[in-house]
């Protein structure tokens, strides 16, 4: 059995590792001696080489995967160091096994060859939507604080992180924020659709901070944008109005032009680094709302379900988000976040491994 899922984005790689508790007397053999040497050394460390890391916040124990008992441990690495993970994985022996892994995302196609030349692994593909939808339900069972909200909302300054029952969950908008967004209309386990979705996700965020602030990567993008303040770098609505739109109720610290002050010299001479991510990520968090509220509203579905890797580490988004769909809305949606945010694709994926080879995927892996 591969113990391993993948979700390959475009920015990040995301890899589920399922560490089963009860080891059978089958596996005490050469093969899973090599096993066991990878699971000391994926569970015994929290960072691997200079980008790889372990949410050991994350982890999930006492999981039965197909009638097994164990932890799921989530690690995660840029997809652009995929060459050192496979140099990493062959020098702890992963080569010496014939194996599949279960893989979903564009990078399962991408580096599918790799796998093989690297490691002498198949890559067994999946559809990310349809990982994604089933390791949500999967987590959100086995783990009943997994979704949550913000409380007071209507102000950022002063919401706090609630609880929410999640065991009742259809229908919902699903927005998966990654490199670009996806939505989904939800009505079951197996019936879905997607219905929309923008190129302006999480990697346009980065890639602006990185253009703008010289920063390097999202972490530290996510730490400017929290001491920086976006209305030294928008437009609002008073700038234009000299106050509120009373007409059409718009508050004048509303944002009417994202970058809208930067048309002044005199403004871009004294606008900060942390401004300046801080309106980046006002501006993405804006146009990602909008699109989920406008969704929402056309669906006639009352809970906006946001997950992905834009929200890690991230509650100003998350917060930002939040205060949108209450704002916009007038209290009737309500936005849902979860724990696990961007590891449902490679739980999905895991989950979906039957044993063999599926049918589907057969030929086109052993040719």
């Amino acid at each position: 059995m591969p113990w391993f899922g993948m979700d390959i984005g475009g920015t990040l790689t995301k890899l589920v590792y399922f560490e089963p508790k009860d080891i059978t007397p089958d596996e005490l053999d050469k093969e899973a001696e090599i096993l066991s040497n990878i699971r000391k050394y994926l569970t015994k460390n929290s960072a691997y080489g200079k980008t790889g890391h372990r949410d050991t916040h994350l982890q999930m124990d006492d999981v039965e995967i197909r009638g097994r008992r164990g932890s799921l441990h989530f690690i995660r690495f840029p997809t652009a160091e995929m060459s050192n993970f496979l140099s990493l994985a062959k020098s702890k022996g992963m080569a010496q096994l014939v194996t599949t892994v279960c893989a979903t995302g564009g990078g399962a196609f991408k580096f599918e060859e790799n796998f093989r030349k690297e490691v002498n692994m198949k890559l067994a593909k999946f559809d990310e939507l349809d990982a994604l939808i089933k390791g949500i339900l999967f987590t959100e069972t086995h783990n009943r604080s997994e979704c949550y909200y913000w409380e007071n909302a209507s102000d950022i300054s002063i919401s706090e992180e609630k609880a929410f029952d999640f065991s009742q969950p259809y229908p919902f908008i699903l927005v998966n924020v990654g490199s670009g967004v996806s939505v989904l209309a939800v009505h079951g386990p197996d019936n879905y659709k997607r219905i929309s979705g923008t190129s302006l996700g999480g990697g346009t965020f980065l890639g602006l901070c990185c253009l703008l602030t010289g920063c390097h990567t999202f972490e530290e993008a996510i730490q400017l944008a929290t001491k920086g303040d976006h209305r030294n770098v928008d437009k609002l609505v008073k700038d234009i109005y000299g106050g509120d739109y009373e007409r059409f109720a718009l508050p004048g610290d509303l944002v009417a032009s994202s970058f809208g002050q930067m048309n002044s010299k005199e403004r871009r001479n004294t606008v900060s680094r942390e401004d300046l991510a801080n309106a980046t990520l006002v501006t993405i968090t804006n146009n990602i709302g909008s699109i989920a509220r406008m969704c929402a509203s056309n669906e006639k579905i009352d809970k906006v379900v946001f997950v992905g890797n834009f929200l890690r580490v991230n509650p100003i988004s998350m917060k930002l988000l939040a205060y949108a769909m209450d704002y916009w809305s007038k209290g009737t949606l309500k936005a849902l976040f979860l724990e696990h945010e961007g590891y449902f694709g490679a739980i999905g994926c895991l989950l979906q491994f039957n044993g063999e080879l599926n049918s589907h995927f057969s030929n086109e892996l052993l040719t």
